[in-house]
């Protein structure tokens, strides 16, 4: 296991990588950050219940990967990451690969205290070692100025939900 970089501010807290045994964590923050966002119940239930064996299976390969933030060995903010298959781009034109961010999540009872930055500046940093340049991530509204203020800008990017019958 690759240590943790050490300058990064975690407000007393202790950094650690996620692990298989973090399943259960990341789905439930998961939802509770898409109820936060207005998600519909019974479709956030649906996801959850496709998310699971998703996770599962990508925790084990580690293709998802990325950190915790522990309060006294419990689980208080998280991120998710990976490494996503892409062709070269104008933003990345000679790389490959560009580094998604999901599932950022921090625990109500310790917001406002800069955990959020705290666990995009990991995540910029294990995008390096792992050699990717650029990355991409959904934002709430509520992230979204979080964001924008480590230097993260929106894009030009559209999305449609296609028709199943169709498909």
């Amino acid at each position: 296991m690759t240590a943790i970089p050490g300058t990064l501010d975690f407000g007393g807290l202790t950094p650690r990588r996620l692990s298989l045994a973090d399943h259960p964590m990341i789905c439930a923050q998961r939802e509770a950050m898409f109820l936060e966002a207005g998600g519909d119940p019974a479709q956030l239930q649906l996801m959850s219940e496709h998310f699971r064996p998703w996770l599962q299976q990508r925790l084990s390969d580690e293709r998802y990967y990325g950190f915790a933030l522990m309060d006294a060995g419990q689980p208080v903010a998280a991120i998710g990451l990976m490494s996503i298959d892409w062709p070269p781009h104008p933003s990345h034109p000679t790389q490959d690969q560009r580094g998604y961010v999901l599932n950022v999540f921090v625990d109500p009872a310790y917001r406002r205290r800069g955990l959020a930055s705290a666990l995009m500046n990991l995540a910029d940093a294990e995008f390096a070692r792992r050699g990717i340049g650029y990355a991409v991530l959904h934002a709430t509204e509520v992230g979204r100025p979080v964001y924008e203020a480590l230097g993260w800008a929106a894009t030009a990017e559209m999305a449609k939900t296609l028709d199943a019958e169709h498909i």
